[in-house]
């Protein structure tokens, strides 16, 4: 694909609000994970809440959106002014020529748990004050965003698991390559709800402790909330960075666990490679999926090693953030934008004690260097793999 331009971008995450936050956070190596509860659920997990969601209102006209996803999807717009540079971006080519593109896995589903509760006792129907398609179907997010910017492209949500938010870009660039848009507003939002912690409890995937990518004991992940956006454009003269290519696969091999050899994995890698015509030493770091489950990381790490050799710095920053679900894919995107911008490979935290079966070379302290490339990757449940790689402006 041509290069697209990445005009601007930013990220909320219980790291902080925007990009000079998460970079703060990530110098200093601090995580935003705590060990406390959320809503009723009384788990013994690590959790990165964005508790500055609680005190987000949105705009009178866009009242019946109200839920916590939207929520945080509007404190994602105020922030790095990404709002304006959009409406800048409308001006210029038109609100119809400008398409939303998001992904998220349970959009607002807490609005209907938290109705649930107040259901009538004898007819067992949920409250009049639900508003299930502004709220908990997915397309909430897309239909939410375009109506707060003022857009009036093509609009919608990617919902593949943890690889939605990478989708995103995907989705998007192939639109502006085929001549449907000029430019696009992609990323990720998602938030708690209680399917999604005692889901993954069920699954005996979340870990009590903050999470350890590439960790020898590395026990299951931790949840987070994230949102993330970024501005592709067919035409910037001065961007902040650029999507170079993308990489997509499906290999199906099992409904939540990947395949052992990490072959989807690896051939989305190559797909992005070829697809921004680069070799893999001219990547200078990869953002991994990792998760810190004993078998994605087994998997991720053979497939890197197979693509990108054993001596390219890696880490994941899912320690940091947690597992935002599915803004993970836009997130981790927005961090590998930053570390280009910064000219940094971030930490892994908490990593312990090393694996000797994973051959990557994790990175524990942050490195820093000039990055002219580099990569980020996001494979979901049932074999949704997608990697992104992204240059230096």
């Amino acid at each position: 694909m041509a290069p697209l331009a990445i005009s601007a971008f930013t990220v909320v995450t219980a790291l902080g609000s925007g990009n000079a936050a998460t970079q703060r956070a990530l110098a200093e190596g601090r995580s935003g994970l705590a060990q406390r509860r959320f809503e009723t659920a009384a788990l013994d997990t690590w959790l990165g809440v964005i508790d500055a969601i609680d005190d987000v209102h949105l705009p009178a006209a866009l009242a019946a959106y109200d839920c916590r996803n939207n929520r945080l999807a509007e404190l994602a717009l105020r922030s790095d002014d990404f709002a304006g540079q959009v409406r800048g971006a409308a001006a210029r080519h038109g609100a119809g020529r400008i398409g939303v593109f998001l992904g998220t896995s349970t959009s607002g589903i807490l609005q209907t748990e938290i109705a649930y509760r107040h259901r009538d006792a004898d007819s067992g129907a949920l409250p009049g004050w639900l508003r299930y398609a502004e709220t908990h179907d997915n397309a909430s997010l897309s239909r939410y965003v375009q109506a707060a910017l003022g857009l009036a492209g093509p609009a919608f949500v990617i919902s593949t698991a943890c690889s939605s938010g990478a989708k995103a870009f995907a989705s998007a660039a192939r639109l502006i390559t085929l001549g449907v848009i000029d430019a696009a507003v992609v990323g990720g939002v998602d938030t708690l709800c209680l399917t999604t912690l005692y889901g993954f409890n069920a699954l005996e995937l979340l870990s009590r402790e903050p999470c350890r990518p590439w960790d020898a004991r590395r026990n299951g992940l931790s949840l987070g909330e994230g949102a993330a956006y970024a501005l592709l454009q067919r035409d910037d003269a001065a961007p902040a960075a650029w999507l170079l290519g993308c990489g997509e696969s499906s290999d199906g091999h099992h409904m939540s666990s990947p395949h052992p050899d990490g072959a989807g994995a690896a051939l989305a890698m190559r797909h992005a490679l070829d697809d921004a015509g680069l070799a893999a030493q001219q990547v200078g770091y990869v953002n991994l999926h990792g998760t810190g489950t004993p078998n994605n990381d087994a998997a991720e790490d053979t497939a890197v090693c197979a693509v990108f050799g054993e001596t390219l710095p890696v880490s994941s920053t899912k320690a940091a953030t947690g597992h935002t679900l599915g803004a993970a894919g836009a997130v981790e995107a927005v961090i590998t934008l930053l570390a280009l911008q910064g000219g940094f490979v971030p930490a892994g935290l908490h990593r312990q004690q090393r694996d000797p079966t994973l051959r990557a070379h994790y990175v524990d302290q942050r490195l820093d260097r000039p990055l002219k490339a580099a990569a980020s990757n996001a494979f979901g449940f049932g074999g949704s793999n997608a990697c992104l790689v992204f240059g230096a402006a």
